[in-house]
């Protein structure tokens, strides 16, 4: 590692340590780097520590002894640059609690912000003015990532090239490869879009509609990703990338993806209500349904599939909202 170290700490610390954030802990120091992971738990911070186990989030993964869990959340400060992987609806609270960052954060969670309608960087760059911002997102499933397979990301930096540099270097593994783009915006439209859009293709399996269905999804999401990202700013190139349309592909052909399953069981008609709470982990497109259909609005972008994922959510009948989609009306598909 090329990256400088603050004092004699970890260069890197990691913030959550759900599945996520612990796979990312275990693939940085999976060459003997120092990592810092941060549990919000203090109890859980003890076991990972003493266990070399997160036992609740990602229970089959011996952990690396380079990584050290706190529970304290000002220890952080004197990484060079911290991971920030608590849930999208959770990251300002965790900001606030800090009482110094990083020079460098990177965003890990996929979401936009409830009630505010913000974009992740925003969140982060209104509380930590004095750090550059970066975003990681990508096709990425925390098992694989924590058991070495191999990974590539879209790591788009703030603070461009420069920060690139740092965080690279900081960052890439043989197994863990980042690419550099810019363009933060439209790395987190990937990324929070892909998720509602993942709970759709979930519902067409739980339904039994079939590979043509569910093909035909992912492409008219995909559009659906595209208007609403260049709406907002975002670079068609990006969102054809790593973190739009190759996690869109990920997550919406596979059950390990939490939004999957969770369309899935809504496909197959349970409770959504009684779904959210029986998980002990997030699906991030439940959270942001509700505000990217509002935000859609505002913009005056037609998000079809997005809106009938939030009539889902909200309690309509999985059949009933299929067969609403089937009857839009015909139209030439650059435009639909």
């Amino acid at each position: 590692m090329t990256a400088a170290r603050r004092g004699d700490g970890p260069v890197i610390a990691v913030i959550g340590a759900g599945a996520w954030g612990t796979a990312l802990a275990q693939m940085l120091a999976a060459d003997g780097t120092p990592v810092l992971l941060w549990a919000r738990d203090p109890a859980l911070a003890e076991a990972i520590n003493g266990e070399r186990r997160n036992a609740p989030y990602l229970p089959c993964t011996t952990l690396s002894p380079a990584i050290r869990a706190t529970a304290d959340l000002a220890e952080p400060a004197g990484c060079a640059a911290a991971l920030l992987v608590t849930p999208a609806q959770h990251l300002a609270d965790t900001m606030r609690a800090m009482p110094a960052y990083p020079p460098d954060l990177v965003l890990c969670a996929k979401g936009i912000e409830a009630g505010s309608g913000r974009l992740m960087h925003e969140v982060a760059a209104g509380l930590a003015p004095g750090s550059a911002i970066a975003v990681l997102s990508g096709p990425s499933f925390a098992h694989e990532v924590a058991a070495g397979l191999p990974t590539a990301a879209t790591l788009a930096c703030g603070g461009g090239e420069a920060q690139w540099q740092r965080l690279s270097a900081a960052i890439a593994r043989p197994s863990f490869r980042p690419y550099y783009s810019d363009d933060l915006i439209g790395a987190e439209i990937g990324g929070a879009v892909k998720n509602v859009l993942a709970i759709a293709c979930g519902v067409v399996e739980g339904l039994g509609l079939g590979l043509n269905a569910r093909s035909a999804l992912i492409a008219r999401g995909y559009a659906e990703m595209r208007r609403f990202g260049e709406a907002l700013g975002a670079r068609p190139a990006t969102l054809a990338g790593l973190c739009g349309l190759g996690d869109l592909v990920l997550t919406c052909t596979s059950t390990a993806s939490r939004n999957f399953s969770l369309g899935k069981a809504l496909g197959k008609g349970h409770d959504p209500q009684a779904l959210m709470r029986d998980r002990r982990t997030v699906a991030e497109g439940a959270h942001t349904a509700p505000v990217l259909c509002a935000l859609a609005a505002r913009h005056g972008v037609a998000m079809p599939i997005a809106e009938a994922v939030n009539r889902l959510l909200a309690g309509a009948p999985a059949r009933a909202v299929a067969l609403d989609l089937l009857a839009r009306p015909l139209a030439a598909e650059a435009g639909a």
